[in-house]
């Protein structure tokens, strides 16, 4: 019995680092690495990253959404995409093409029914998570985005030990209650050694769809003044847009609907300092 288990274990072990080896070789074909997260829920988080994923890519960069929220895998509503994951002739996942430049992957496309609930324990998380990277074929990008679900459970630390070199992106909104758990996040990132690219403010008041003054309904500065305290970067802040709300539900891409609002100008300046921020290292490197 001992010699029959420790026999599955060198199995298991020898197709551990064959997959790593595949994740290793699938990662060196990605530039730049980014997980969006938040330490709560409701302030944003997915739609910031399917949008800097849209924004990225209508500038011209080769980009990938991996969705490894599994169990709120909302990226295909947001961006409209249908049906499921097709498997390629060498038997790896093709992603789902949102343009010519965008792809995604999401545990969202991976069934027939998008309402069926995902009650997955730690150890398939971490499989699954692994497999998004190892299974499928991504390609050469210049961006890799991964939004995960709020807090600093499995989802974000699995991210941080398969993509060492992965940056992280906080979303708050101005809140205080946000602000503690954005805290706890950068802690979070810290004890995992993930480095930390900035925070954005969120919700950062509402444009009123009738005057177009802006309403501080959350508050305003809060994100800006943590970020400073706890000396991370702060890329930007982005308002609350009504038409945001209903693209999102239609699974129309805002960014492209409405490129002139203060949201989709304020999407345009992050974008800015990530793609800036980033040559600017590779120059340096």
């Amino acid at each position: 019995m001992n010699k029959k288990k420790k026999s599955r274990d060198a199995i298991s072990e020898h197709a551990m680092a064959a997959q790593d080896q595949i994740i290793k070789d699938s990662l060196s074909l990605v530039k730049h690495k980014f997980l969006v997260m938040s330490g709560k829920g409701g302030v944003g988080k997915t739609s910031v990253a399917a949008n800097l994923a849209m924004a990225l890519s209508r500038k011209g960069a080769r980009v990938g959404l991996m969705d490894v929220d599994l169990h709120g895998p909302d990226i295909p509503r947001i961006l409209g995409l249908k049906g499921v994951l097709e498997v390629s002739v060498d038997g790896r996942i093709t992603p789902k093409p949102y343009s010519e430049n965008l792809e995604v992957i999401s545990v969202g496309s991976m069934a027939g029914d998008p309402d069926k609930a995902v009650t997955w324990r730690g150890p398939l998380k971490l499989q699954v998570i692994r497999r998004f990277i190892s299974d499928v074929h991504w390609g050469m990008l210049d961006y890799l985005i991964i939004d995960s679900p709020p807090g600093t459970g499995d989802e974000p630390l699995t991210v941080a030990q398969t993509i060492p070199d992965a940056k992280a992106i906080i979303v708050t909104t101005p809140q205080e209650m946000s602000l503690g758990d954005v805290r706890r996040s950068i802690n979070f990132c810290k004890t995992v050694k993930m480095d930390l690219f900035g925070l954005i403010e969120n919700m950062s008041g509402f444009v009123c769809p009738h005057c177009g003054k802006s309403i501080d309904l959350f508050g305003t500065g809060g994100g800006f003044k943590t970020a400073m305290a706890m000396n991370i970067p702060f890329l930007g802040r982005i308002p609350l847009d009504a038409k945001m709300v209903q693209c999102a539900d239609a699974g129309e891409a805002y960014l492209e609907k409405y490129p002139n609002t203060e949201a989709s100008k304020a999407y345009n300046q992050i974008v800015a300092k990530i793609m800036g921020q980033e040559e600017t290292e590779a120059a340096v490197a």
